[in-house]
């Protein structure tokens, strides 16, 4: 599936201080958001440059391997038919992990954010290195980006927990039992200079092209064995100060409740998680929650649907627990939606209508303007592919480092 770029082309070609690499962006996301049959004069159009200067970045980019020829359109009339352009396919890539409590995988993208290759390792990671977890996943996932013919520009890493953007390091991630843990030098050794790290909630969100497309806010929950929260305001990814928004997981629901991973108590992640469902429901100890041939969602969902009283008491608590969290997120952030993903898009037939029943309830503003609840467009595989398409992102906002690599 080809994906257009959620970036909308900005009308001003200048920028002081870097006018090219702000023009060649600014002529690359032109070709990249184009619903039809782009060429350099309609560049020049869409964006207000002169004709001269989009034909030369538009030569630059061809040149560079982010933009090929596809030829001459085929339309009636006098003079000598424009060129069409198109994002490369076979340019730059992204690749993106996740490594989760009970798997790690692995997706890569083109230029258009087409997936190119996926891959899943499914094992319980607490207890292991990133170095061990890491292994399981190298070899194949090299070997299939030198197959594909494309060319790594970098490679973004998902992980739940606290994750300081800028020095590459793992804060916290309690469910897997890392601190303070400097993983972007374990990734260098293995995947190259050009690795991001971000929270897996955060390049979930980004996997909702739609959303980003249309520059809605939103909150996107991410419900694995934590529970994961990624901000997007007004089309593009919010991360606070510290790069620590949207730990929603960690919000309290009652302060003398389990002790939660984190070191608090009452955690939402203690009575919202999926290991928390299936305590509820009965169902001790399962298989990972996105993969595999009975995931944990599905035998959660066909206990429901065969009317397991239990499970259909433990899912429907779950949603009006979340809801009630939720609608306090509204609250304070005034938002146009909220998406639910991982296990909780499989089990929204219980816990959507309970989600719902509370955010209307309790959101101050639902009966003006209630923010929409509705499920993820992808499913276990959203952080990996929100992550290797950021890195295309990337490229498409600043084509420069790509050209001078």
């Amino acid at each position: 599936m080809t994906s257009r770029s959620s970036l909308t082309t900005r009308t001003n070609p200048a920028r002081p201080g870097n006018l090219r690499g702000h023009n060649l962006g600014l002529a690359l996301r032109c070709v990249a958001s184009a619903s039809g049959e782009i060429s350099r004069a309609g560049i020049s159009t869409s964006t207000g440059l002169n004709r001269s200067t989009a034909s030369s970045l538009v030569d630059e980019l061809v040149s560079g391997g982010l933009v090929r020829e596809l030829g001459a359109t085929a339309r009636a009339g006098m003079g000598r038919p424009p060129t069409v352009l198109a994002l490369a396919s076979d340019g730059p890539a992204g690749l993106g992990l996740d490594i989760n409590v009970d798997y790690v995988s692995a997706c890569l993208v083109d230029l258009g954010g087409t997936v190119r290759y996926q891959h899943v390792v499914e094992q319980d990671q607490r207890g292991h290195t990133p170095q061990q977890v890491l292994t399981r996943l190298a070899e194949s996932t090299l070997a299939a980006v030198a197959a594909s013919g494309l060319t790594l520009f970098g490679t973004a890493v998902a992980v739940p927990g606290l994750i300081n953007r800028a020095s590459g390091t793992v804060a916290m991630a309690p469910n897997l039992g890392w601190h303070d843990l400097d993983l972007a030098e374990v990734l260098r050794q293995t995947f190259g200079e050009h690795v991001t790290l971000d929270n897996e909630a955060n390049y979930a969100a980004l996997s909702e092209d739609e959303l980003l497309r249309s520059d809605q806010s939103f909150l996107y929950v991410n419900g694995q064995v934590g529970v994961g929260g990624g901000l997007v305001l007004n089309g593009e990814p919010y991360r606070g100060r510290h790069g620590w928004s949207g730990e929603i997981g960690h919000q309290t629901v009652d302060r003398d409740g389990p002790v939660c991973g984190c070191g608090q108590r009452g955690c939402l992640e203690q009575y919202a998680g999926y290991e928390a469902i299936l305590r509820a429901a009965g169902l001790g100890g399962g298989p990972g929650p996105g993969f595999g041939l009975r995931s944990t969602a599905g035998l959660i969902r066909d206990r429901a649907d065969g009317g397991d009283q239990r499970t259909i008491d433990a899912l429907t608590t779950v949603g009006a627990t979340l809801g009630v969290v939720l609608a306090d997120c509204l609250n304070l952030l005034d938002l146009d939606r909220v998406v639910l993903g991982g296990i909780y898009r499989e089990l929204s037939p219980w816990i959507v209508p309970e989600v719902e029943r509370e955010v209307a309830a309790r959101f101050i503003g639902a009966d003006w303007a209630r923010p929409a609840i509705g499920t993820a467009g992808h499913g276990a595989e959203a952080p990996a592919l929100g992550a290797a398409r950021s890195v295309v992102r990337d490229i498409l906002n600043d084509p420069v480092p790509w050209l001078s690599r």
